[in-house]
């Protein structure tokens, strides 16, 4: 089992900044892929970056490229995503989640962090 547990989130103006973090515990040795997914209120839950494990190779939504910024620290097999430039449709519960090698789908989910950005 895979523990996941997200914090940085809050209110913040457009045009501001946060950084959120995700800390995994647990079965973590084999993770091949950290994420970061969002839902707004009234919509489905929409993938918002990603980063690869063993090579630090990243992707992104086209809604968030430019501003978002998905890192890890192996040693602490933590998850950052620095959003900058926040937009009032960024407001949303931010997970993170992983996925294991041979997993097509990610495995395990954090409770999310609110993010809510003022106009």
């Amino acid at each position: 089992q895979v523990q996941l547990v997200e914090s940085g989130g809050g209110l913040v103006q457009a045009g501001g900044s946060l950084r959120l973090s995700c800390a995994a515990s647990g079965r973590t040795f084999s993770t091949a892929r950290m994420g970061w997914f969002r839902q707004a209120p009234g919509k489905e839950r929409e993938f918002v970056a990603a980063i690869r494990w063993s090579d630090g190779t990243t992707s992104y939504a086209d809604s968030v490229k430019g501003r978002f910024t998905v890192s890890r620290d192996n040693a602490k097999t933590t998850v950052y995503l620095q959003m900058s430039s926040l937009k009032p449709e960024d407001t949303a519960l931010y997970y993170c989640a992983l996925r294991h090698y041979g997993s097509s789908e990610y495995n395990y989910w954090g409770q999310g962090t609110q993010v809510t950005v003022s106009s």
